[in-house]
Formats: C-alpha cells, structure tokens, sequence
C-alpha cells in the first residue's frame, strides 16, 4: 500500500501564489505516475496536472503555462506549483497515484487540501 498526505492549502488573494506538497510512504516503488485533482463545490472531480515516472508532465488547458507539477524523489513529494491563482481555482486538491507491482493495480488518494482564492 501508499500513504499519501497533502498539505500547503489555504486562503489566498487573486493573483497571489501556493504550493501543495503530497509526501508518499509505504511502497513507494510501486507508483507508476502521480496526478494532482481538484473537486470544486458541486462539481466533478477533474485532472489538474499528471506526472510520469520518467517525469513527464501534463496539464489541463485551464492551468498550463500557471500550474507546475515537480517530484523530489529523495523525499518521496510530489509538488504543485500554483500562480496566478483565480477564484475559480478554489476547490478541494487531492493527490492521487497509479500504483502496479506485476500484475496488480490499484489507485492511492490522499485526504484533500482546501484551496480558496478570494478576495
């Protein structure tokens, strides 16, 4: 199994600044990529950044060129950088890992970081 535990939520301005950390433990040989979702009040959980085991990073199209997705391997964390922030990126951030060893698969998520941007 993983454990993953987020944190560097808060309250923040339009325009200002956070990072969120997800710091893995357990079998952390096992997590193929790493993704970082968001859930806003009445809405759809959805993909915000992915990152690959060979580090290759995604985005959707309403953060790219503002969000950067890094890992820091010696520290089993998976960052995410947010600039800009806007009041529409206010919502819960959960990290999320695919996770295989053989044959097995099976998905890890995290206990949920608040965002809220407003003024």
């Amino acid at each position: 199994q993983v454990q993953l535990v987020e944190s560097g939520g808060g309250l923040v301005q339009p325009g200002e600044s956070l990072t969120l950390s997800c710091a893995a433990s357990g079998n952390i040989g096992s997590i193929r990529a790493t993704d970082w979702y968001r859930q806003a009040p009445g809405s759809q959980r959805e993909l915000v950044a992915h990152i690959a085991r060979d580090g290759t990073a995604n985005y959707t199209d309403s953060v790219r060129g503002r969000f950067t997705i890094s890992r820091d391997n010696a520290k089993n964390t998976v960052y995410l950088q947010m600039n800009g922030l806007q009041p529409a990126d206010t919502a819960v951030y959960y990290c999320h890992t695919s996770n295989m060893v053989g044959s097995w698969k099976w998905d890890e998520w995290g206990q949920g970081t608040q965002v809220t941007v407003s003024s």
